[in-house]
């Protein structure tokens, strides 16, 4: 995996630059179904099938397209089982769970203060 460029001003990391490689990082971490499928990884290894029922209410294409995404990113390792039927399992790289610890915060801090919040219309 190589290193991303620095930001066109200059700044290794910036990410209110708009040029910023950090700012598709921030783009893709904060995705709903990013932050959830990294915390439903947060335990182990787990099939799609287990992910999908674990994140209630994600498509199959939705989930798909984060896996893939994540995996591109280097958050996620892709297993294949040659097994009858083929097993696949996803589980955290060692940056996927670096990524997770800050994540969990903000899902603990939000079950925690949603009462804090008024209604949604």
């Amino acid at each position: 995996m190589s290193t991303p460029a620095a930001c066109p001003s200059g700044t290794p990391h910036d990410v209110y630059d708009a040029q910023c490689p950090c700012r598709g990082v921030l783009d893709l971490l904060a995705d709903k179904w990013s932050a959830l499928v990294i915390g439903a990884l947060d335990v182990g290894p787990l099939r799609f099938g287990e992910l999908k029922t674990r994140l209630n209410g994600v498509s199959p294409k939705v989930l798909t397209a984060t896996l893939r995404r994540l995996e591109d990113r280097g958050l996620l390792n892709r297993a294949v089982f040659a097994e009858v039927p083929v097993r696949v399992e996803y589980s955290l790289t060692p940056l996927g769970a670096d990524a997770g610890r800050p994540l969990r915060e903000l899902r603990d801090w939000v079950e925690s203060n949603i009462e804090r919040f008024p209604a949604s219309a």
